[in-house]
């Protein structure tokens, strides 16, 4: 526990974000949380605790200086990823998690109910068939290719939205491909604290019509 909590403090402090105790308190706890469910309902390939502060949770806050806006929908978001550290970090940011694994949406709930996190919405539905308000940010993780997202999940972002997708390597093929309403912002190389291999950020904004 102290040897998490340790990791996921120089973690943030890598990372410059300025994180309180009682939310890395709330960061341990969904590990445990994550880590105990996972023995059951398998949802993520990673077991360890430890790896899962760095490929979890440090992966996910490594996004938070480039999301603007008030509301964010994180689509086929599995065990809460990025949209639960996320929303424990930023409580005046409301995030919707969206997943169609009914035994996903079950830990989403309870991991609601136990972190106290009044921000968050679950949703148990496919992408193409939810019917939820617009939001400023709509964001993937590990989720599909980018023209694939924009083709599912682009309706749910707001006329002046972002797509915010987390991707490995650099996605020199996707971008190609990148139509549907959507222009590039930007790509960012993250550097996340423990994570070997790449990781970019691809920022695309939504063009009016």
């Amino acid at each position: 526990m102290e040897k998490m909590l340790q990791q996921l403090k120089q973690g943030c402090i890598a990372l410059n974000l300025d994180v309180a105790d009682e939310q890395l308190a709330k960061l341990i706890a969904y590990v445990k949380l994550l880590a105990k469910w996972n023995k059951s309902f398998n949802l993520t390939s990673v077991r360890e605790p430890e790896q899962m502060v760095s490929r979890h949770i440090l992966d996910s806050l490594a996004i938070q200086p480039y999301l603007t806006g008030n509301s964010l929908l994180d689509v086929g978001t599995g065990a809460g990823l990025p949209g639960i550290p996320l929303a424990i970090i930023k409580p005046e940011m409301a995030i919707t998690l969206l997943d169609s694994n009914s035994k996903k949406t079950r830990f989403l709930q309870q991991a609601k109910a136990e972190l106290n996190l009044d921000n968050i919405t679950v949703v148990h539905s496919r992408v193409e068939e939810a019917e939820l308000a617009k939001f400023d940010l709509v964001t993937a993780r590990a989720f599909s290719t980018i023209d694939d997202i924009i083709d599912l999940a682009g309706r749910h972002c707001d006329d002046a939205g972002c797509l915010v997708l987390m991707k490995g390597v650099y996605p020199e093929e996707e971008l190609q491909a990148v139509t549907g309403g959507f222009s590039l912002l930007d790509i960012v190389s993250l550097d996340v604290p423990g994570c070997d291999g790449q990781r970019h950020l691809v920022r695309l904004k939504k063009v009016k019509g």
